[in-house]
């Protein structure tokens, strides 16, 4: 018999997405759950589900008496509080159980999208100049518009709608003081970059593979900002859904190609992610890849961009989990020397974040 395998989810609950009408992602990993439930099953696994509610305390006892081979980790977090989602492989590290996809250190690291962007620019990467603002520093703003503003610390796009995209004062005080009210904290402001947008996968730990490159084409009303907003994910009936195309192999130069790819890989190994992670990035007006953002353990359900690309690489939606899960194995007894970037990139974090912080109101 091969081994046995838990599913590792949050169980979906009332959070305060349901105020925005935005709890369609987090109801969104039970696609996932059952789509790897199946998969694991056909490829002759011996399955279990384990979905995980707060409060902590009760979730290190639950996965310290599980008696599985590996944890299939499809864990986002407890329901409105992202944060925890790296709380989950830092456990199951701290057990000695095998599991799936990043590190809690470097799913901490992306979820702060002003650090990654820290490290990015450290190490050359191309990222849109940004600002941390709150309604109190809005005088400190020097971005010119448009600008896009967007909360520090989520995932699965919330808080991004057309509204978000800021053309005028007026309007970045509006939307500063909408995110920084509702998520928290202060609103990451970017420059907003209106380029070809493209996302890709990486694969591995040491050795990486990196998936057929995906664009994303808008068909949309010339006044609707191009961006893939909240609807545009998870709104079928919305414009945005239905005005959202992906293109997959992206129909660009193999120059264009390799170099998305090297940015992708660089960024995948900058922030210490394992297994596989998805790479944002749009062109400026240079032509130059700038990342968005570092999605470790991005959405594998059917319908989603990696398992998109998988299968443009010719890996069956099977194949492809269990890639995922050779991987995990693969990683186990070598998590211990792991870190979120090199001694040099640490260093570059310190500095930078120390000038960030004195120039840009952090």
């Amino acid at each position: 018999m091969r081994a046995r395998v838990a599913i590792v989810y949050n169980e979906p609950l009332y959070s305060r997405y349901d105020a925005r009408d935005e709890q369609a992602a987090v109801i969104g990993v039970l696609n996932a759950v059952e789509a790897v439930h199946h998969a694991l099953l056909e490829l002759g696994y011996e399955v279990v589900r384990v979905p995980l509610a707060s409060p902590l305390d009760q979730t290190r006892k639950k996965l310290g008496e599980l008696e599985v081979n590996l944890v299939f980790n499809l864990f986002e977090g407890f329901c409105g509080y992202p944060e925890t989602e790296a709380e989950i492989p830092d456990i199951l590290s701290a057990l000695g159980i095998p599991y799936t996809g990043c590190p809690g250190a470097a799913l901490r690291l992306a979820l702060d999208k002003v650090k990654t962007k820290v490290i990015l620019t450290a190490a050359g990467i191309k990222t849109p100049d940004f600002q941390l603002l709150s309604p109190e520093t809005l005088s400190m703003s020097r971005l010119s518009y448009p600008c896009i503003v967007k909360p520090r610390g989520e995932d699965a796009s919330h808080g991004l709608s057309e509204r978000s995209v800021v053309y005028d004062f007026a309007s970045l005080q509006e939307q500063v003081a909408n995110v920084s009210g509702f998520y928290g904290g202060q609103a990451l402001v970017e420059q907003f970059i209106n380029g070809r947008e493209f996302n890709v996968t990486v694969l591995g730990n040491y050795n990486c593979t990196v998936l057929p490159v995906s664009e994303i084409n808008y068909l949309l009303p010339q006044a609707i900002p191009r961006i893939l907003s909240f609807a545009a994910k998870w709104q079928p009936d919305s414009l945005y859904f239905q005005g959202t195309r992906v293109v997959c192999p992206a129909e660009i130069e193999t120059g264009e190609r390799e170099h998305i790819a090297q940015t992708a890989l660089t960024a995948f190994r900058l922030l210490g992610c394992r297994g596989y992670a998805r790479v944002d990035m749009r062109q400026d007006e240079e032509g130059r890849p700038n990342v968005i953002e570092v999605n470790p353990n991005p959405d594998i359900s059917p319908s989603s961009g990696a398992v998109r690309q998988a299968e443009a690489a010719g890996m069956a939606y099977p194949q492809f989990i269990e890639k995922i899960v050779q991987l995990a194995l693969e990683k186990e007894g070598h998590d211990h020397q792991d870190t979120p970037h090199d001694k040099k990139g640490q260093a570059s974090l310190d500095e930078n974040t120390a000038e960030y912080t004195r120039v840009q109101a952090v």
